[in-house]
């Protein structure tokens, strides 16, 4: 009789179809991590230090082979993927999580001037809210793992100088599309204009866009200093990134391997947002080098005075974004 052999074969399919390889007694666990950022971007170093961590700790039970620069789609199509199974792990932009799966609580993380600095960002990202956001995505077949940061906001615009809160009335200002968004860029009177972050270079370069809300890294990344001038350092939210797995197939694993790659995220979060705080200074004379001309805002406090409203809205949307921002002002505070 053959079904032995039969039998033993389809195991070994189904085994490789998940990345399971069979080395003698050990088994190894290959799979991929998908991300939309070039490999000169910060977000990128997350990735690369969970790799690392992630094969140590497992003792090299664990392969990670990171795909770059949108090689696997955008941040929605990465989303998607690792939703449904098609993508093993994926390192998504938060913005994303209200709009595609209706996880509001991430919205906490990009609500303006609520955490105004690196280290106290990297308290909130290690709280107890923010461990409920990660944990609100089961019911959806993600498992969310780990935080990164891909850097502090601030306002790159061809037209001129923004130093003050007149500055960006009229202007035509690339933002996510999504409600968050479009709510705190219409406070400032500029025009808001949904694009995908892959088009951004083009429509800044036909002048379809006059201005971007983004990272230092990101100008830099994306060659933006090219069609755009002057920066000015608004520094009105950060932008969190999130490590997911498609959950099935995480919950599939030996639980020490999940607990070793739960491990590695928390401290791949630590060791990325050290790196993006020292890198930004950086990137800044980088960019002057470049022409960019680099400005401080001069209405801080009236730009987080308009802002106000749109906090609390967001405050009464959802338990856990409530809960985010009370422990954020808390530490704000010094409390």
């Amino acid at each position: 009789m053959k079904y032995p052999k039969i039998i033993a074969a389809a195991a070994a399919g189904l085994a490789l179809s998940v990345g399971v390889v069979s080395t003698g007694l050990a088994q190894e666990y290959t799979f991929k991590v998908a991300h939309a950022a070039s490999e000169s971007h910060p977000l990128h170093k997350y990735v690369v230090f969970y790799k690392e961590l992630a094969e140590k700790k497992t003792g090299g039970k664990v392969k990670i082979e990171i795909f770059a620069n949108r090689k696997l789609g955008g941040d929605k199509d990465v989303l998607l993927g690792v939703k449904s199974g098609t993508i093993e792990s994926g390192f998504v932009s938060s913005v994303l999580f209200a709009l595609i799966v209706r996880k509001s609580s991430f919205d906490a993380l990009q609500l303006p001037y609520v955490v105004s600095s690196y280290d106290n960002l990297l308290t909130m990202l290690q709280s107890e809210p923010a461990n409920k956001m990660l944990a609100s995505l089961d019911d959806v077949g993600i498992k969310g793992l780990g935080f990164g940061e891909a850097g502090q906001r601030h306002f790159l615009s061809s037209k001129g100088p923004v130093t003050k809160l007149a500055d960006f009335n009229g202007l035509k200002t690339r933002i996510v599309p999504v409600p968050l968004h479009k709510a705190i860029w219409e406070k400032t009177g500029a025009n808001p204009v949904g694009i995908a972050y892959g088009e951004v270079y083009t429509s800044m370069q036909t002048k379809a866009i006059d201005a971007v809300e983004f990272n230092a890294s990101s100008v830099e990344a994306e060659n933006l200093f090219e069609n755009a001038k002057h920066f000015s350092l608004t520094g009105h939210y950060f932008w969190p990134i999130v490590l997911i797995h498609n959950k099935a197939k995480f919950d599939a694993l030996p639980k020490d391997i999940q607990a070793q790659l739960q491990e590695a995220a928390r401290e791949a979060t630590v060791k990325q947002l050290h790196y993006v705080r020292d890198d930004e200074a950086a990137t800044l004379k980088s960019l002057e080098g470049k022409g960019v001309k680099v400005y401080k805002f001069e209405e801080i406090d009236k730009m987080r005075e308009i802002m106000k409203p749109v906090v609390d809205e967001w405050v009464g949307r959802d338990p856990i974004i409530a809960e985010y921002v009370a422990q954020a002002r808390k530490l704000e505070a010094g409390q």
